[in-house]
Order: C-alpha cells, then structure tokens, then sequence
C-alpha cells in the first residue's frame, strides 16, 4: 500500500524526481499514493493516446495550455485551457493533439491501481515502439487498448 506523504511537489519536479518519456509525451508525477496518481503532461505536436478504457478508474484533465482533441465514448469533442475533462471508468476515450505547439495539463485517476507500474513499463519505449507490446503491456496493468476502426 501506498501511503501519501506531506509536501510539496515543485513545478518542473516529479516525485522522486521521476521524468517518464511515454511514447513521445512526458509525464512528470506529482503524487501517487493508493487512492489516487497525478501527473503532469507534455504532449507535443502531433501525438496521441489511441482509444482505450480504464476498467477500474476514473481519469481526469484539467487543461492549462493548447487544445486536445478527444473521443468520449464514440462522441467527438475538444478541451482548453481551464477545461476539465472527465472520463469515468468503463467509457473509451482516445486524446490527440492534432495542433502545432505543445499541450500541457495535469492528469489524475482515482484509484491509483496499476498505472504508476505502466508508466514504469512504458518508459523510454519511444514514438516507435511496437503497438502490439504496449497494448499487451497496458493490458497487464488494467488498461484495454480498442482495436483500430479497421480492425473491428
């Protein structure tokens, strides 16, 4: 078990001082404790976490910088600075940055589960890394890939 401690996370830092590069973005974790992760995003120009589904967690964003482009649950939609996105456990949701400058926000899901292992495990695969290991390596850890359109 994971017990949160007191203090301050300071901008620029992750706990710890853990910097993970997650297929081109980077998140930098502000707190992991068993009831809850949160992270800080990067996601340049151009990338994207593909449809998938948290079974066992709800996530949220809260925007600071630039827009993400987003499918809830099949529905097209977009967020901004000041937005927060929710996206209860169980529903698919794919994010993208389809602009030309880099996104910025703040992630977190409730409860922590196994998502600080798999960004353990995804660190430093980089923007080429197989799909087939990150979707079976995402499955191991409570997160379910969709297959693409042209796949089903």
């Amino acid at each position: 078990m994971t017990i949160m401690t007191a203090g301050v996370t300071k901008a620029d830092e992750g706990i710890d001082g853990i910097r993970w590069n997650i297929l081109g973005q980077t998140y930098i974790p502000k707190h992991h404790c068993e009831s809850s992760l949160s992270w800080h995003a990067t996601f340049p120009a151009g990338t994207f976490v593909p449809p998938h589904i948290h079974p066992t967690q709800d996530e949220f964003i809260y925007m600071f910088q630039g827009r993400l482009d987003l499918v809830l649950d099949g529905q097209e939609t977009f967020a901004q600075p000041g937005d927060t996105i929710r996206l209860p456990r169980g529903i698919p949701h794919g994010i993208f940055n389809r602009s030309d400058a880099d996104v910025k926000c703040l992630f977190w899901v409730s409860p922590a589960r196994r998502l600080y292992d798999l960004f353990w495990a995804l660190h430093n695969l980089g923007p080429a890394a197989d799909p087939a290991e990150v979707v079976a390596i995402s499955a191991k850890h409570e997160v379910d890939f969709l297959p693409p359109p042209d796949a089903e």
